[in-house]
């Protein structure tokens, strides 16, 4: 399997599913980009700008286990038929990060179409 390497930007917004709200679900977009980072006489510096193509999707289901924990499992596609499924690394936990967005999960599979086709096949 080859190595993909992406930074996108994803809004959207996520919703109760369950009365005592404990269970979200979340829908997000995120448009094609090109990140570039560069060093410089003033240190690294990125920027991030719009790019041609279409966009991913983001769709998950998060379980709040206590009041600062959760469990996440949700799949990201990027075009037709090329998804990946993702879940929480153990729990996941609501707590103060230098990143606040940050979020890490470990890959559970994929799929990509198959050549000649439209539809899906597992990668």
């Amino acid at each position: 399997m080859r190595q993909v390497i992406y930074a996108m930007r994803f809004t959207g917004r996520a919703e109760p599913v369950d009365e005592a709200g404990t269970i979200l679900r979340a829908a997000t977009r995120a448009p094609c980009s090109t990140l570039t980072a560069s060093v410089g006489p003033d240190g690294l510096e990125a920027t991030i700008e719009s790019a041609p193509g279409g966009e991913a999707t983001f769709a998950s289901e998060v379980t709040f286990t206590g009041e600062t924990s959760f469990l996440e499992e949700g799949t990201i596609e990027f075009g037709e038929g090329h998804r990946l499924r993702f879940a929480t690394v153990g729990s996941g936990h609501l707590a103060p990060s230098a990143d606040p967005r940050a979020n890490m999960a470990r890959c559970r599979g994929g799929s990509r179409p198959a050549r000649g086709s439209s539809s899906g096949r597992p990668g």
